[in-house]
């Protein structure tokens, strides 16, 4: 199915390692896995993956490298030091598959290009659930020479892939993403603690929405799977990550001049969850802080 021969995955964490298992399942390609914690290790080693002991060894041994990594400072911390850029070769490539800041993707694009290498920028949207069934939603930053070399790939474990523009462009389009649902998850759970202060059903407050035109994928789902059951897991998306991908979408408007009151305000909702005992769970648990501002 590849062009690469040999594909590596940096980053096996909730979103990661079944995105790896399906590059295992589906590719065509030898799959190489690095990650710190040995568990998700051991069982796709088990499905078919070799191991890698360092991100020197993957960069070495792969013509493609995709990160699933939670963060812009722990992409940097493989990018840096004994890493990607110190083992680049020419003509190969590098995905990132989580959601960072666009000013660090399009230092890190320059960097490999620099070395005859590339860097795309290919953020992933959508559920653990879509992750495990193959069907997430991938907005990518790339030429459009590089998008049709890697789409292949990218669809072992996507059903929807969209290429936004060059590099960057998907990180700005995923950032977006996330803005509008963190606002939308906050309305929902405005909606649903001033329900239930006025003697309506939650449940039977969110399937009515759902029925006109405040219904969303994130009334589907963030409101009646997380808020109205009060099911707010760990290892989830958490609040802590929603904060950090919202600050990136103020860094946005920063740049470009531009007050985005809304999004200032779910900042707020979400330090002040955070600041309450909440950062480690399922964002959607600023529902629970309503009564308490």
């Amino acid at each position: 199915m590849a062009q690469y021969k040999t594909v590596g995955f940096i980053g096996l964490g909730v979103m990661g390692e079944p995105i790896c298992r399906n590059l295992v399942k589906k590719s065509g390609a030898p799959v190489i896995a690095f990650d710190l914690s040995p568990e998700p290790l051991k069982r796709l080693r088990d499905e078919g993956a070799t191991v890698a002991h360092s991100v020197a060894e993957i960069v070495g041994k792969c013509d493609i490298v995709f990160l699933c990594l939670p963060s812009a400072n722990h992409v940097r911390a493989v990018f840096e030091g004994d890493g990607i850029l110190k083992n680049i070769r020419k003509g190969q490539v590098v995905v990132d598959l989580g959601t960072s800041s666009v000013n660090q993707t399009r230092d890190f694009a320059g960097q490999l290009q620099a070395k005859g290498a590339v860097w795309a920028d290919a953020p992933i949207a959508r559920t653990r659930q879509a992750a495990q069934d193959g069907t997430l939603s991938v907005m990518v930053g790339a030429t459009a020479e590089l998008f049709d070399a890697i789409e292949t790939l990218i669809r072992c474990f996507a059903t929807d892939v969209t290429r936004c523009g060059d590099v960057g462009a998907g990180q700005v389009t995923k950032i977006l993403n996330n803005m509008v649902l963190f606002e939308t998850v906050n309305a929902l759970a405005e909606a649903v603690n001033v329900a239930k202060h006025s003697g309506v059903d939650p449940a039977l407050l969110l399937d009515t929405l759902s029925k006109g035109s405040a219904d969303s994928f994130a009334l589907r789902n963030h409101g009646m799977k997380a808020i109205v059951p009060d099911n707010f897991p760990e290892r989830a998306f958490s609040t802590e990550y929603a904060l950090k991908d919202l600050t990136y979408a103020l860094e946005l408007a920063d740049d470009a001049g531009l007050k985005i009151r809304g999004a200032e305000l779910v900042g707020t909702v979400l330090q002040e969850a955070i600041d309450a005992g909440s950062g480690g769970a399922y964002f959607p648990v600023i529902a629970k802080h309503l009564d308490r501002s």
